[in-house]
């Protein structure tokens, strides 16, 4: 039997993992800390369990207590417009350090641990594994790098298996509101005008369910070390926003240069997906047009609830934050 540790689990990307780890047949242990919206919690062979991964104390009990052969950690602070400087990046590089040293210690054969592109260098703008430099700009970006490698150098001495699944830039149901793709959708379908920025900027946008399979098969596979977990299709942002447009009747309220651009911001950060690709042997199930067209069904009906019938009061989601996140 595998059976999995599964950090984040009630987030964005972890409550998409639970069915590919299913059809796997993992025993799903899946950690969640506060978040009331545990999906799948009917679901045969999924075990909640709630545990705040800051308290090292608590993790060494569960991970005692659950004693996984494969882990996969997600949790990380998420707050956007807070999370890049956030000194909780610290508190989370020494969690997950602890994470890792239990789980070894209880006879854990297999981690992927959830990465980021935001450790390479971005000026670069094609981003290949090994061949770009990692040298992140933000505090967010050093602390994953360095934790990568230590995750690296660990395993070796360990003889464990580990892999780092870099993801790069993804949407869908669940995403904090002021995520671009959220923000754009949210505002269309609720009649007010979406502020953008030019959308000149070229990006590599992945599905999250995609995201959450790519992590799951990398997990499931021998393959080790930093892997991107990403598209490979670069596109403009304002083609993202114009389709979003066009499937939500709202062309006439989108506000392309409304928004300033730091001169920090790169024209350009697209992924070299060859590992994924031929190594891991992963590919996409939804194109740009499936996955836009599910995260808007998704926005539609969850606005709906939210504002208690069609017919409602509009709703500012300004301050919303996604449980889970």
């Amino acid at each position: 039997m595998k059976k999995i540790l599964l950090t984040g689990a009630a987030g964005f990307i972890g409550r998409q993992t639970i069915p590919s780890l299913l059809e796997k047949n993992y025993e799903v242990h899946a950690i969640y800390y506060r978040s009331a919206d545990l999906p799948y919690h009917r679901q045969d062979g999924v075990y909640w369990r709630q545990c705040n991964l800051l308290d090292g104390e608590a993790v060494r009990k569960i991970v005692m207590e659950v004693a996984p052969s494969h882990l996969l950690h997600l949790s990380w602070c998420t707050a956007p417009g807070e999370y890049e400087s956030s000194p909780e990046n610290l508190s989370w590089v020494q969690a997950s350090l602890g994470l890792l040293l239990n789980f070894a210690a209880n006879g854990g054969k297999r981690t992927v641990f959830c990465g980021s592109c935001a450790e390479y260098d971005w000026s670069y703008g094609f981003c290949s594994e090994g061949v770009t430099p990692a040298r992140p700009a933000t505090l967010y970006g050093c602390c994953k790098n360095s934790l990568q490698e230590m995750l690296a150098r660990f395993s070796r001495e360990r003889e464990l298996s580990s892999a780092w699944g870099r993801v790069f830039f993804f949407y869908g149901p669940h995403e904090h509101p002021r995520r671009l793709v959220a923000s754009v959708i949210s505002s269309l379908l609720q009649g007010r005008e979406a502020n953008c920025t030019h959308g000149n900027q070229i990006r590599d946008f992945l599905y999250v369910k995609d995201v959450a399979a790519a992590l799951v098969t990398l997990l499931d596979s021998n393959v080790e070390g930093p892997v991107n977990i990403a598209s490979g299709q670069p596109v403009r942002l304002s083609q993202i926003i114009s389709r979003i447009a066009g499937k939500t009747g709202g062309a006439d309220r989108v506000k392309l240069g409304r928004l300033p651009v730091s001169p920090q911001e790169p024209p350009l950060v697209v992924a070299d997906v060859r590992r994924l690709t031929q190594e891991v042997s992963w590919h996409p199930g939804y194109n740009l047009d499936s996955g836009l067209e599910e995260t808007i069904d998704w926005w539609r009906q969850h606005l709906k609830w939210l504002s208690g019938g069609e017919n409602e009061a509009k709703l500012d989601l300004s301050g919303m934050r996604v449980p889970g996140e």
